[in-house]
């Protein structure tokens, strides 16, 4: 094996590394435990606002969340999330704020997880996940589904509660399959979807349905966006994807049939490439491959047998 298959097969998925934070969900509903929390002098807090936090570099080098202790940081009621501890004992919380705090110095900057995802450190990109996906489902699930009353939060964040009718409502993840189709020729299948711009190609994907197993999601995405036959599906990896709630469970998959029939509506061209082809597509500019921080670029990575020509900030 080359030394960029190695290093494209063993460098992890982005925002999958293990951040080193135990999440301690028997303390969420501690109210004494996370006031004493909150209060410690080592505890650590940041903003988060429209899934964007501020990020500052550091004279190493380095990219990391800005945070702060505790007195530092904005008055909020209710939007205080515990997301929690590292290996040093140092807690952390995030607020969810209508806005982010200015910085005096002007050297930090807003970003989201497609922006900060490939820079921040496996425990910052582990925090800002959390925080993300906690405040994308608090801004979108406040009124109780059983009976349309507003409820409130509880559990440092995770939990809802209905003060009408008691009904406890958690945050929400949406399981969706992303996958490396290849056929017999052993050449790649990627799509362009249809609000995506001239040029931009990737992995299929869509959402598991009700009552569907994640292998039938695979074979069934495959031939209602392409028209094309799956057989073997083989799991690779799993991505927290929180934007705004969804959980990418990646494979691959072997078609059974090369013709290709788009759909139309999720998908406006869909071609087989070789790995001479797509990397003849990649120098003339013809393909824009997935952004770094995706799972599909690692799976299109892992058959290319070399990292793919980097790209800027992701687009929705």
């Amino acid at each position: 094996m080359s030394t960029d298959s190695q290093v494209t097969v063993d460098r992890p998925i982005s925002l999958t590394a293990p951040s080193g934070i135990d999440r301690e969900a028997h303390h969420r509903l501690d109210e004494a435990w996370l006031a004493a929390a909150w209060s410690h002098p080592t505890t650590r807090v940041f903003v988060v606002s429209g899934g964007r936090a501020l990020i500052d570099d550091t004279p190493d080098g380095r990219t990391e969340l800005v945070m702060t202790p505790t007195f530092e940081a904005p008055v909020t009621e209710t939007h205080r999330y515990f997301l929690g501890t590292d290996e040093d004992g140092v807690r952390y919380f995030a607020l969810q704020k209508d806005s982010l705090p200015g910085r005096m110095d002007q050297s930090a900057r807003p970003a989201g997880l497609r922006e900060a995802g490939l820079l921040l450190s496996p425990r910052d990109a582990g925090l800002l996940v959390h925080a993300v996906a906690l405040e994308n489902w608090q801004r979108n699930h406040r009124f109780c589904s059983r009976c349309g009353e507003r409820t409130v939060i509880a559990a440092a964040g995770h939990i809802r509660r209905c003060p009408a009718c008691g009904a406890e409502h958690y945050p929400r993840t949406d399981p969706a399959v992303i996958m490396l189709i290849t056929d017999a020729e052993d050449r790649a299948l990627l799509g362009r979807q249809v609000h995506w711009p001239e040029g931009r190609f990737s992995t299929l994907a869509g959402f598991v349905e009700p009552g569907e197993s994640i292998e039938q999601a695979v074979r069934r995405e495959a031939n209602e966006e392409a028209g094309v036959t799956v057989g073997e599906v083989g799991y690779v990896a799993s991505q927290p994807w929180p934007f705004p709630s969804s959980l990418m469970l990646g494979f691959t998959a072997r078609a059974t049939s090369a013709e290709i029939t788009v759909d139309g509506e999720e998908l406006h061209e869909a071609r087989w490439f070789s790995r001479a082809e797509l990397a003849a597509a990649f120098a003339s500019g013809e393909v824009l491959p997935p952004y770094g921080i995706s799972i599909a670029a690692r799976l299109i990575e892992t058959w290319y047998g070399r990292p793919l020509p980097r790209q800027g900030a992701a687009a929705a």
